[in-house]
């Protein structure tokens, strides 16, 4: 009897033992619970935080991502750059809007001290404004740019070289991020007016009589009453002409240049010489819906009357048809070469040339040239016109001309 009672007592002993142990593990698990919960909530509360953050930069981003300069422009560019340097590593991975990326205001394009906007005050009476597009490449604006008002301002040193820009997105790009600010056409003429000059000459670096030259006349023409005298020189490629087999001494003069220039560069004596080692020269321009767009089929004519068989010119926009990049892929192709070297046919090696041309995207000129598995190598040559000796000759053969 005695034993049972102890048995039984042992037995009722490890139950309560067991019990015990069973209500400290389920505490122990609801804590692990709370405390996962609570890390849950807090990680959710982060990434929502992060989000607002980035989401509040791609807005800043977006605001200052137009055509039209405001009085709120440069107030818009400070905040925008201000809430980019707010933001943590993490957060501007989110940054996304319509035309907003990290790569706004965080892609190395290289030192923009090393750029002169050429936007001083006390010109004198007799200007040079030199128009371009612009960039926001800062390496490609000083070299390219640059190189073609240096080269300006060397042949004429009377004249006081001035620089504009069409493309207020880009103008507001590099002020946002770099603190330049470089005049649009409208405030580089009212800096004229105001600083009392008579005589103005006008130099687009544009590639030809395009859209974007139209709306410069156009522009020019409603400030010639402030001066004395007003001429606008001709652009890189002259004259458009009336259909694809009309060239002239400018056309002549760049497909010269731009094809010793990367035939040097792609490491060859002479283009014969590429030929003979199945190499293909592909120049890409941009391409319009412009009439202008004739000028590319003219510059392909002037390659071939100069005897390049090996030279092709496309366009990113594929306009005309026949420059679009698939159908160069078929041409280089047919004409039997295996090797493939891309180098842009405009002004400034900017992000036509980075990202269109070499970039690593599917639809980059470098990765469909590849995909098609028809060539042994497809090298790049992100270099722009401007930075070519010969190009920027015939900048200062135009004002000549004028002058």
């Amino acid at each position: 009897m005695r034993r049972r009672l102890v048995s039984s007592l042992a037995v009722l002993m490890s139950s309560v033992v067991l019990f015990s142990a069973c209500g400290n593990t389920n505490d122990t698990e609801e804590k692990q619970d709370e405390s996962q919960a609570v890390e849950q909530t807090e990680e959710v509360a982060q990434e929502d935080t992060d989000q607002l953050a980035a989401d509040n930069c791609a807005a800043l981003i977006d605001a200052i991502y137009v055509q039209e300069r405001t009085d709120e422009t440069d107030a818009q560019c400070a905040a925008a750059k201000e809430a980019w340097d707010g933001l943590t590593d993490a957060q501007k991975e989110l940054v996304e809007g319509e035309n907003a990326d990290p790569d706004y205001f965080g892609r190395d394009t290289g030192d923009a001290s090393k750029d002169d906007p050429l936007n001083q005050d006390e010109i004198g009476e007799n200007e040079i404004l030199v128009v371009s597009f612009g960039t926001s490449f800062n390496d490609s604006r000083a070299t390219d740019i640059g190189g073609v008002e240096k080269a300006i301002a060397e042949a004429y040193p009377d004249w006081s070289v001035r620089r504009a820009f069409t493309s207020q997105i880009i103008i507001n790009h590099i002020q946002a991020r770099d603190n330049e600010k470089i005049d649009n056409v409208e405030q580089a003429l009212d800096r004229a007016v105001a600083n009392g000059v008579k005589n103005l000459v006008v130099q687009p670096t544009h590639l030809m009589h395009g859209a974007e030259y139209d709306d410069l006349v156009a522009t020019v023409e409603e400030y010639a009453d402030n001066f004395e005298s007003v001429s606008i020189s001709e652009p890189l490629l002259g004259q458009v002409g009336a259909d694809e087999t009309e060239v002239n001494s400018d056309k002549e003069k760049v497909a010269k240049a731009v094809t010793a220039e990367a035939v040097a560069t792609a490491g060859y004596d002479d283009l014969t010489a590429a030929a003979e080692d199945g190499v293909a020269f592909v120049f890409m321009g941009h391409g319009t819906s412009h009439n202008a767009k004739v000028t590319y089929s003219q510059m392909q004519t002037q390659m071939n009357e100069l005897g390049y068989e090996n030279v092709f010119v496309g366009t990113v926009e594929g306009e005309p048809e026949e420059t679009s990049c698939e159908n160069i892929i078929e041409n280089v192709k047919a004409a039997g070469y295996t090797k493939v070297v891309l180098r842009p046919l405009m002004v400034v090696a900017g992000d036509h040339a980075n990202n269109d041309m070499a970039g690593d995207d599917e639809d980059s000129w470098k990765s469909m040239f590849l995909a098609d598995g028809s060539f042994e190598s497809v090298d790049c040559q992100v270099a722009g016109l401007g930075s070519i000796a010969d190009i920027e000759a015939i900048y200062v053969e135009h004002l000549k001309e004028v002058l």
